[in-house]
């Protein structure tokens, strides 16, 4: 039996750095399983659309699709935006949309991992703060996911962790540098939880001009690779699939 197609599909952006990013890490994703069939879709702004790989897919028999968002919590995007283009899908697929990336141990471990490249160490997250720096959300949900995260960060050793994001909510970055330093923490370093460059994570990093380590977002991290093929095998073992119409 044919595996279902993986469609990862990311919200797009006009800064060409987003795409060329979404691409990067699906491509690192597929090579990690070489028998499944990995697509990849926007839901603005790029190309392809959604629809329109769905209908090639259509087109081409496919049968099953996994729609991945490509979001690290469930907020308006996953719950309203991606689930109203798929129910546009041609009749002869089955898709199940799989959950979203976040929360999860892999996406604390890809934030260390930028952290280190960043120039930090494991010695030195005993007098390290850590703004954790998300686009922001309205979303409740969305929220308080952040804050877990914060302190599951917090949980592997840094000294202190303060969510911060870059619209919607509060703090700002730079708030959230400026609470560290009050707080006496030596050195602060903001870690953009976000997945690819943009409009938005431009303003992480100029609300980390006071920061003495600003890390790179998640990108195409080696754990966030394995993660994608983590939540397409969770739907994949889903017990009922449906028609998208």
């Amino acid at each position: 039996m044919n595996r279902p197609v993986l469609l990862v599909v990311a919200h797009g952006s006009r800064d060409p750095r987003h795409a060329a990013t979404v691409h990067a890490l699906v491509r690192r994703a597929g090579a990690l399983r070489p028998g499944v069939r990995v697509e990849t879709a926007f839901l603005d702004f790029n190309v392809p659309s959604v629809a329109g790989v769905l209908e090639r897919l259509a087109s081409d028999g496919v049968r099953d699709v996994v729609a991945l968002p490509l979001l690290l919590t469930r907020a308006f995007h996953a719950k309203a935006d991606i689930p109203a283009v798929l129910r546009e899908a041609p009749r002869s697929l089955r898709v199940r949309q799989a959950p979203v990336l976040g929360p999860s141990p892999l996406l604390i471990a890809a934030l260390e991992r930028r952290l280190y490249e960043a120039g930090l160490t494991p010695a030195d997250k005993r007098s390290t703060g850590v703004v954790l720096a998300s686009a922001g959300s309205t979303d409740p949900e969305a929220i308080a996911v952040i804050a877990e995260m914060a302190r599951e960060l917090r949980h592997t050793g840094w000294c202190a962790v303060r969510p911060a994001f870059a619209s919607a909510s509060l703090p700002r970055t730079q708030d959230a540098v400026r609470a560290l330093r009050e707080d006496g923490v030596r050195r602060v370093a903001v870690a953009p939880y976000v997945i690819a460059p943009g409009r938005l994570p431009d303003r992480i990093a100029e609300g980390a001009a006071g920061a003495d380590v600003l890390a790179d977002v998640l990108g195409p991290s080696p754990e966030l690779a394995r993660l994608l093929l983590e939540r397409y095998d969770e739907a994949c073992g889903a017990r009922e699939w449906s028609a998208a119409a």
